[in-house]
């Protein structure tokens, strides 16, 4: 190996037009794998490491969105499907409503009319009640128009009989 570094080598008619002398270019050399070291073992290593932690943070994040989407997609379905119930419920509820509420109107019309059957009833009652006691005392008074009209025809007093058997007389007069 002397012989290509010496004068007259293949490598020293090489490297001798761009002026490289061999010592400092090994120091270079040494130098330069001691910095490569220096550099993967303080520089190198703690940026790889940061970067994998990165990277797995940035995964799980990725994992952890789709995770949440999936929730958020069953949330969804589950809202829906809840809101869907809902609604039928209220629909049944209104249309139990109606239903009772056409109940009610036919049985509140119900009772309407049969308070409306018992008012006439207890009006034509009252009716015929006071209707019978005027035909009473019409036929009371007319009695009497009819016992003075006599007595004061006649001239004479009617005893207590007289008059009795006169309204009798005019009643049936009357009745018949």
């Amino acid at each position: 190996m002397i012989t290509l570094i010496a004068s007259g080598g293949i490598i020293s008619d090489l490297t001798e037009p761009f002026g490289v002398s061999w010592l400092p270019f090994g120091f270079q050399v040494l130098n330069f794998i001691i910095v490569i070291i220096v550099l993967k073992k303080f520089a190198f290593g703690p940026i790889m490491a940061m970067l994998e932690q990165r990277s797995k943070r940035i995964a799980e994040g990725e994992e952890k969105l789709k995770r949440i989407e999936t929730q958020l997609a069953e949330s969804e379905e589950r809202t829906t499907a809840a809101l869907d119930k809902a609604n039928a419920d209220a629909k049944r509820l209104v249309e139990e409503a109606k239903e009772s509420a056409a109940t009610l109107s036919e049985e509140k019309t119900q009772e309407a009319i049969a308070k409306a059957q018992g008012i006439l009833e207890k009006a034509q009652a009252n009716a015929k009640a006071e209707r019978d006691q005027m035909v009473t005392e019409l036929k009371q008074d007319f009695g009497r128009l009819v016992a003075a009209t006599t007595a004061s025809v006649t001239g004479k007093v009617l005893t207590d009989d007289d008059n009795k058997r006169i309204n009798q007389e005019a009643l049936a007069s009357v009745e018949g």
